[in-house]
């Protein structure tokens, strides 16, 4: 079997070098319709390959970008200039990753708890994914807040799913990304959040151990403690802040090279200052704190675009002003004064 190990701490290390986040552009077929819809344009594959066009060919995003998830189809598409998407982000200094879940689906005998598939055959797919160019994954669990859950039953067995899809990829020379979700989508507070998703850390690396991961090759994606949306006391940036590092302080072995935070609903405004906070308050922790946001980074540029060809250079400088702020607050240094610079 190929030794991998050199190849997998590369990765790691450069997937959260210093002031660089991850772009993802993961989204399904299902959520990029809602996104499309959102700003009246068809999800057709014409329209999804020019916008990810736009995403992948954005100038200067190596800057602040250390690499993009993105989606089966996506990672198998063009630029407009005919280069697969992979070698158009090779070619820039940014590394193509591959979102290889299956999505959710509801956990037997547990009433609005969901887990994760995609487990059957996966190592081919991975293969066939690093053949293609692809040097990281990323796989995503939901954990619902609700009365009575999440349940044991389903934090561990998303752990597990986790943990088996991590061991997976670290065969095949695949960094991977275990995404560990934590949903905003209730009323409870922040401190709740705080409680599940240090149960779920304690479990997810309890999990990775047992299945033999290396957790140095091995990237952290996470919810922030936030409260959910419905909750009508919502935490303050600091206290989202100082919430959120105590959690991954008490759960977070400090082997792993770096944590990338996803936006999970939050604005793009919050989120960029969420992460500001954390590393402005905690500059020595045992990794970086850096981002892997999907629509707080395209949001604006989304709108900008409209799908409309001749918005195409609007909306990619939209995509950079929110990589810039984004990767400055991996450093702690955004400001108001930056946020105001024209987009």
């Amino acid at each position: 079997m190929t030794d991998y190990t050199g190849q997998l701490e590369k990765t790691a290390r450069a997937m959260v070098a210093h002031g660089k986040g991850i772009l993802a552009i993961d989204e399904s077929q299902g959520t990029i319709k809602k996104r499309f819809d959102g700003i009246g344009v068809e999800s057709t594959e014409p329209n999804r390959r020019a916008y990810r066009d736009l995403l992948i060919t954005a100038p200067g995003g190596a800057e602040f970008i250390s690499g993009m998830i993105l989606f089966d189809e996506t990672l198998r598409q063009s630029t407009a200039a005919g280069v697969p998407f992979p070698k158009a982000l090779k070619d820039q200094g940014i590394m193509p990753g591959i979102k290889v879940d299956k999505g959710t689906k509801e956990l037997p005998a547990h009433p609005g708890e969901l887990v994760t598939e995609g487990l059957d055959g996966l190592r081919e797919r991975l293969i066939e994914y690093r053949n293609m160019g692809a040097v990281f994954a990323k796989w995503r669990a939901v954990i619902t807040i609700g009365p009575g859950i999440p349940s044991d039953a389903c934090i561990e067995a998303n752990a597990h799913v986790l943990a088996r899809y991590a061991g997976l990829c670290q065969e095949q020379g695949l960094v991977p990304i275990v995404e560990p979700e934590t949903l905003m989508d209730g009323d409870n507070t922040a401190e709740t959040c705080f409680a599940i998703t240090e149960r779920t850390l304690h479990a997810l690396f309890g999990q990775l151990v047992r299945q033999r991961v290396t957790l140095e090759h091995t990237i952290l994606k996470v919810n922030m403690a936030v409260g959910g949306k419905k909750c009508p006391q919502q935490a303050s940036v600091q206290q989202v802040a100082d919430l959120t590092v105590r959690c991954l302080l008490r759960a977070v072995p400090a082997a792993v090279p770096g944590i990338v935070f996803l936006s999970g609903g939050q604005s793009a405004l919050l989120a960029t200052m969420h992460l500001n906070a954390m590393n402005v308050t905690y500059p020595k922790l045992p990794w970086p704190l850096s981002f892997s946001y999907g629509r707080a980074l395209q949001e604006p540029c989304l709108k900008a675009w409209a799908g409309k060809p001749q918005n195409v250079p609007a909306a990619q400088k939209a995509l950079r002003h929110r990589e810039r702020c984004n990767s400055l607050a991996c450093l702690g240094q955004y400001t108001e004064a930056v946020e105001k610079q024209a987009a």
